[in-house]
């Protein structure tokens, strides 16, 4: 029997356990393959975001409370690892909500945005596999929630979603593991790094999943792709890129040698 991949999306985003959470959207995707999860071509969504599930610890705080995460002490590397793991969970949610949300966009964002959830659901697997090896689990350390609230200001907006999420947010992600891994493997975790180098490769995917989608909103609205960007950026008062730039998996995510070289340059005013 086939039933709403909205509604099965909605409810893995509402599980409160991380493990759960990621069973749940690991079978979704493999529902969606065998053909038992279908798109139901209704509108999209925009009323405002619920509050995902997710569990009662890590505390919320605001980035400035977080300490920082230098891996020279046991407990540094393992808030180094937990940052890690609360984006990868943050970007399990995200990727359901794109499914649940955007539901008149074509079966292909949909197969897009469930392949996306589900390998973040093993990202935040491996990630906290590295941290429990420390002595550690999710949630014993403070985290932020940057990438969910820009979720709920871009609820009403696709074209605001992939721009400001995919190519904002994640991407800084493309420009900051390879200093994490090079911090990694100077103390010698070459197991973190290993893992680290399967989200960077999967990452450069998921930028560019949403690079695809956000171009496609461009298209079919009549912008010019990277000034709209730019505008977006200044308008949602999003964080612009910090050079140095991965320049390699940018272009690899669709960003242009033209946009990228605009990008590293310093902001004028």
């Amino acid at each position: 029997m086939q039933a709403s991949v909205h509604d099965a999306a909605l409810a893995a985003l509402m599980i409160s356990d991380p493990r759960q959470k990621c069973a749940s959207t690991t079978a979704l995707r493999a529902d969606w393959l065998a053909g038992t999860r279908v798109v139901t071509r209704a509108a999209d969504i925009v009323e405002p975001l619920r509050e995902p599930g997710r569990p009662a610890r890590p505390e919320l705080v605001s980035p400035a409370q977080l300490a920082g995460r230098r891996p020279g002490s046991r407990e540094g590397h393992a808030a180094l690892l937990h940052a890690i793991a609360h984006i990868e969970f943050n970007a399990i949610n995200l990727a359901l909500d794109c499914v649940h949300r955007f539901r008149g966009q074509p079966t292909a964002f949909h197969d897009d945005w469930l392949k996306v959830a589900a390998e973040e659901a093993d990202h935040f697997g491996l990630v906290v596999a590295r941290l429990q090896a420390l002595g550690f689990d999710y949630g014993d350390f403070p985290a932020h929630d940057g990438l969910w609230d820009m979720a709920c200001r871009t609820a009403h907006d696709l074209l605001a979603r992939m721009a400001l999420v995919p190519r904002v947010l994640e991407a800084r992600g493309l420009d900051a593991t390879p200093p994490i891994m090079k911090k990694l493997k100077a103390i010698g975790d070459t197991e973190s790094v290993a893992v680290l180098e399967i989200i960077l490769r999967d990452e450069i995917g998921h930028v560019a999943i949403g690079d695809r989608w956000f171009r496609q909103q461009c298209a079919a609205r009549g912008l010019e792709p990277e000034a709209t960007y730019l505008q977006l950026i200044d308008d949602f008062r999003a964080p612009r890129p910090q050079p140095p730039l991965h320049i390699e998996a940018r272009r690899a995510a669709g960003f242009s040698a033209a946009e990228l070289d605009r990008l590293s340059r310093p902001r004028k005013g």
